[in-house]
């Protein structure tokens, strides 16, 4: 486990930190996952390679991202989000710095992250447009209902 201390904010990988009723509030309100469960936020923490809480210090949580990797070659960031109060005070550049240089993520080589409205935020850390979106595939089917 990795925790790591900014200026009035703590950052750890302890998935045991995290607090899934705030992380299920904060991710319902998302564009990406309206209406979230928390048993799906819970499930794909378990399945995933890295868990970041974010904790103001007060102990309460206020950021939350995770990664889904081989640990080897791939890995892609998601659920990246910060309470709107604390945004724009550098924390989301902090989680994706976390994240870049997590130890059990040394090896990766690929990283990809999708975006609708945080570019500015990621090309700050090397993110681009995807170099040949044209090889890139994908089957979306409808989210189920739960």
């Amino acid at each position: 486990m990795d925790t790591v201390s900014i200026p009035d904010y703590k950052i750890t990988d302890d998935i045991n930190k995290i607090d899934f009723n705030k992380t299920t509030d904060m991710l319902s309100k998302s564009y990406w996952s309206p209406g979230i469960k928390q048993h799906e936020i819970i499930k794909g923490a378990k399945n995933s390679a890295v868990v970041v809480g974010v904790f103001n210090n007060s102990n309460e949580q206020i950021g939350y991202a995770r990664v889904i990797s081989d640990k080897t070659r791939f890995a892609y960031i998601l659920d990246v989000y910060v309470d709107e109060e604390y945004r724009k005070k550098g924390i989301c550049q902090s989680i994706i710095d976390f994240i870049l240089t997590h130890p059990d993520l040394n090896d990766v080589y690929q990283w990809v992250l999708i975006t609708k409205d945080a570019q500015g935020v990621y090309s700050k850390k090397g993110f681009k447009p995807l170099e040949s979106p044209e090889s890139w595939m994908e089957i979306r089917n409808p989210r189920p209902g739960r």
